[in-house]
């Protein structure tokens, strides 16, 4: 019966080990297209960082679409561990993001325009 209690005891804790550490997808910035700026499709657009963590690690991406969620659009996976862009400059070719590693990323609107 003890063999039992730490058997069960073993397999709680893992379980609990992997709920805590279970898919976790946060926003750490947001931003918005500006009225100055439009595209073909006549949406307003928004460009998100976004961190995802899973059972294997961290990783980032740039999301750029039409939901307001950011769970779709236009994704790109991004080596960094920059939970801060320093500006967006959105034009009508498309929109810049400068992170503050001095990074820079651009995503032609080609992409994200139309629903995508």
């Amino acid at each position: 019966m003890v063999v039992l209690g730490v058997v069960l005891g073993m397999v709680l804790s893992v379980a609990l080990s992997v709920a805590a550490r279970w898919p976790r997808f946060e926003v750490v910035y947001r931003g918005e297209q500006p009225a100055t700026v439009t595209y073909s499709d006549d949406s307003k657009h928004l460009l998100g960082l976004v961190r995802r963590r899973t059972l294997l690690g961290e990783t980032h991406l740039i999301v750029v679409g039409r939901d307001p969620s950011l769970s779709y659009g236009h994704l790109v996976d991004i080596e960094t561990s920059a939970d801060t862009v320093r500006t967006t400059e959105w034009t009508t070719a498309g929109v810049r993001v400068v992170f503050d590693t001095g990074h820079e990323l651009f995503v032609p609107a080609r992409y994200f325009i139309g629903g995508r």
